[in-house]
């Protein structure tokens, strides 16, 4: 996982660096399911996620003025996630809360397709009579 921060209109000092880096890469537990399927390409590009830090303007003192901006690139997906805030840690907090659920739905998204396919090839086969599917809470029966 490859973080890249840019700042705007602000300094970032090392212990913020460090928080960022740290609630960042927590997300990395979640996105282990997209590098497990990229085992299977010719190329390894990994995960990389751009953030962008920074004041709205430098003359206000009140009220949201940082901004986050956080843009994640899997393998065929960008999820994306900005927050203004009224403080950088609060920001940072949102933008992963956003990402992580972006990344749960899609990590729920590939598996009941992997397992929809499964189903399929199983059905196309006709491996058992006493095969089962189920669909919408109820059992139904497939005849062969």
């Amino acid at each position: 996982m490859k973080i890249i921060i840019k700042t705007k209109n602000i300094k970032l000092t090392k212990n913020s660096q460090k928080y960022i880096n740290d609630k960042i890469n927590s997300l990395e537990k979640f996105s282990r399911i997209f590098q497990q399927n990229q085992k299977y390409f010719f190329k390894k590009t990994g995960i990389v996620i751009r953030i962008e830090i920074g004041k709205e303007t430098l003359h206000h003192k009140k009220g949201n003025i940082f901004f986050v901006k956080c843009q994640m690139k899997l393998l065929d997906k960008i999820l994306r996630a900005e927050v203004v805030s009224k403080n950088l840690r609060e920001a940072v907090n949102e933008v992963k809360n956003i990402l992580q659920k972006e990344l749960k739905q899609s990590k729920e998204k590939l598996t009941s397709k992997n397992l929809r396919k499964a189903r399929i090839l199983k059905k196309s086969f006709h491996l058992s009579s006493q095969a089962r599917f189920w669909r919408k809470g109820r059992i139904r029966e497939e005849g062969i």
